[in-house]
């Protein structure tokens, strides 16, 4: 991700290409989720240190975590699970940040419309034990992010808008 990339402004629609098809994203302020379908969570985690954790499936592409909801969790009660599965740590406190909310213009996908709750969240690590998809964890300080946070192309001004609402990006 290049230093300095514009951030989205709320509301702003991106275009971005996933999954097969052509998709509008854009992010929206803390509050009441837009319309969508709940997709689940990403969370921005940071240590004490203020180290933000990365994770891994494949030990080259490193992301922050996150995941879908399990039955009718709530958008807390589903980074509470998805932070302890996939980064072996306990949130000790979390700020959700806002919504991604993301429309399928054509594709496979095309009609669907998904939204996403972002959170910064200060996390206590436990022991590394990876049980599900990921294999890998590390942290890296803020400053080390672009050197290792791998996204698609075409999300880095809405990768750059939840840095900054998380404080983790200098403005």
């Amino acid at each position: 991700m290049a230093m300095g990339s514009q951030p989205a402004q709320f509301e702003e629609q991106v275009r971005v290409v996933a999954n097969g098809g052509r998709w509008l994203v854009s992010c929206h302020s803390p509050g009441a989720a837009p319309g969508g379908a709940n997709h689940g969570v990403n969370a921005w985690c940071v240590t004490a240190a203020g180290d933000v954790v990365l994770v891994s499936g494949d030990g080259e592409h490193w992301g922050w975590p996150g995941g879908r909801p399990e039955g009718t969790e709530t958008w807390d009660q589903t980074l509470n699970r998805e932070i302890a599965e996939e980064v072996c740590a306990t949130v000790r406190s979390a700020r959700c940040l806002g919504f991604t909310r993301s429309q399928c213009l054509d594709g496979p996908e095309a009609g669907l419309v998904l939204v996403r709750s972002i959170w910064r969240a200060q996390v206590e690590m436990r022991k590394w034990r990876p049980e599900f998809e990921i294999r890998d964890r590390k942290t890296v300080s803020p400053d080390e992010l672009d050197s290792f946070l791998w996204m698609e192309p075409g999300f880095e001004p809405l990768y750059e808008r939840w840095l900054r609402e998380a404080g983790l990006r200098r403005t």
